[in-house]
């Protein structure tokens, strides 16, 4: 057996304002829409990962998704730009990745991060 895909679900009541906050922040593309669920993808091929925590590490709290990015000075730039309160960091951790969380508009803590090269 062979996991394809992993999805995650968040549940608003807001979907607009959430769909807009991914597709603004992280250039993600609908794939789907019925009205009550929305799929955004990224062009990109992403691999499986599921990630069980008992802290975020750094003594932060666990987030609800991590969001790998290929240059997280533009995301936070970004971020910054579209009004989003950085809630930690940027921080460089020692365990190779430079990151920061925020919040999206369903509450949901974001672990935005991208690998030391």
């Amino acid at each position: 057996m062979t996991v394809r895909r992993i999805v995650a679900n968040i549940a608003t009541d807001t979907l607009p304002e959430v769909r807009q906050f991914y597709a603004d922040l992280f250039g993600l593309e609908v794939a789907m829409d019925h009205g009550w669920i929305v799929t955004l993808t990224s062009p990109e091929t992403a691999r499986v990962q599921l990630g069980i925590a008992s802290e975020g590490g750094s003594g932060t709290p666990v987030p609800d998704l991590s969001i790998e990015v290929d240059n997280l000075d533009e995301t936070l730039a970004r971020a910054r730009t579209l009004g989003h309160a950085i809630e930690y960091g940027p921080a460089t951790e020692p365990w190779g990745v430079r990151r920061f969380f925020l919040r999206d508009p369903a509450g949901k803590l974001l672990n935005i991060l991208a690998h030391d090269d």
